[in-house]
């Protein structure tokens, strides 16, 4: 069974790929909205609609849920973000101490990414209960995994890669 934060960082690459796939063919630069933004509205509300559903969240617990998990998300987001620029600067330029270092920023970087697990784990289980944050974290694998089968179409790998 996967970890939570392999989760997580499975299901931001699937929000980029998902995001890259019209931004290939969209015309409008990025701030704009155009296909891109309109893209990445489908899937949040999607995505909203499917954990909703599978957590099967009572109209009181959505109103108190939602605001917190957006929160969660906005700032697994940054610490994602961050992940991917360490990731990006490995270069052949770099010597073996540059290189450790990288490493040692990317491994405190997933440590912070498990701390705010931990920490919204502890805050969810306040508006909703347990067996629910459960159902949660299973919802976001199933979500994630019907995305990347989505990007994937017939006969894609993706799908069978997430597994």
């Amino acid at each position: 069974m996967p970890s939570i934060s392999s989760v997580f960082r499975l299901f931001s690459f699937a929000v980029l790929l998902l995001a890259a796939v019209p931004a290939a063919h969209a015309q409008d630069g990025p701030g704009r909205g155009g296909r891109k933004g309109q893209r990445l509205g489908q899937l949040e509300n999607a995505k909203i609609a499917f954990i909703t559903n599978r957590v099967a969240l009572t109209q009181d617990q959505a109103q108190k849920f939602w605001p917190l998990y957006n929160e969660f998300s906005a700032k697994r987001r940054e610490l994602n973000r961050g992940g991917r620029l360490l990731r990006r600067d490995v270069t052949e330029g770099m010597n073996d101490q540059q290189i450790r270092d990288n490493f040692n920023q990317a491994f405190a970087m997933r440590q912070q990414e498990l701390n705010l697990e931990k920490e919204y784990f502890d805050k969810f289980q306040k508006v909703i209960s347990l067996r629910q944050v459960a159902q949660l974290f299973q919802a976001e694998r199933d979500f994630t995994k019907e995305v990347i089968k989505r990007v994937a179409g017939p006969g894609g790998q993706a799908a069978a890669d997430t597994n």
